[in-house]
């Protein structure tokens, strides 16, 4: 965790193909890798979970998979590769708070999911809105994350005054060209809170321990790939 020189190993069994069917296959790559996700699956029965970020909806998942398959899911939590070792970020209040979401509506189904994950440790609710959720969340995080990567991380970024407004004017834009709501409705202050206050709150969240060993703490190949199909994903959209 974080900066511990404890380092815990888990063992992963690797199959060509699985005995038999899943209860629930749950899916942790970035935007980019889906696609060579999805033909792996195609066989393999069972519910498929996607946590990642997607602003392109459910209907390229399910035209590999089948719509009775498919959830789009948030997570909350994340980490960064250091070498081989997996650093996780460490609870904060923040992140204590927010569980994981998984885009179902109630019925047996989500039940079934709901007790798999809480079996699991992981605290789970049901968002009747995932698509706007993540198209929201992607519309945020593109100008933040590519910004990050232009300025040379988030501490360089956190000391440029002009460049955290324009960040702030390209996700206001970002958020206005949505089609679908702003969800959760807490960010549509971005568009109407002035630029002037916005600023030192930025500064203040690319500094905070919310950031650290997130995908905003090391700037990879494969987190700019995922920023430039995510802003492919939301032009389409």
């Amino acid at each position: 965790m974080g900066d511990s020189a404890t380092v815990r190993r888990v063992p992963v069994p690797v199959v060509d193909r699985p005995a038999d069917a899943y209860d629930l296959v749950i899916v942790f790559v970035r935007t980019h890798q889906v696609g060579e996700v999805l033909p792996t699956l195609a066989d393999v029965g069972g519910d498929v979970l996607f946590v990642l970020n997607w602003a392109a909806g459910p209907a390229p998942l399910a035209a590999a998979l089948g719509a009775d398959r498919v959830l789009l899911g948030t997570a909350s939590n994340g980490g960064v590769m250091d070498g081989d070792v997996l650093r996780y970020r460490p609870p904060s209040r923040l992140t204590r708070l927010v569980p994981m979401s998984i885009g179902d509506v109630p019925g047996p189904r989500a039940d079934r999911i709901l007790q798999v994950l809480t079996d699991a440790g992981i605290r789970a609710k049901l968002e009747p809105q995932i698509d706007a959720w993540l198209k929201t969340h992607a519309a945020f995080e593109v100008p933040l994350g590519q910004a990050v990567d232009a300025a040379g991380g988030r501490e360089a970024l956190a000391s440029d005054s002009a460049a955290l407004r324009d960040m702030i004017r390209q996700m206001r834009e970002r958020l206005a060209a949505l089609r679908t709501p702003v969800v959760p409705r807490g960010l549509r202050a971005l568009q109407v809170v002035p630029e002037g206050l916005l600023v030192p709150v930025f500064r203040r969240f690319l500094r905070s321990r919310t950031v650290a060993y997130s995908g905003l703490d090391s700037t990879s190949p494969a987190s700019v790939g995922e920023y430039a199909m995510l802003a492919e994903q939301l032009d389409a959209a």
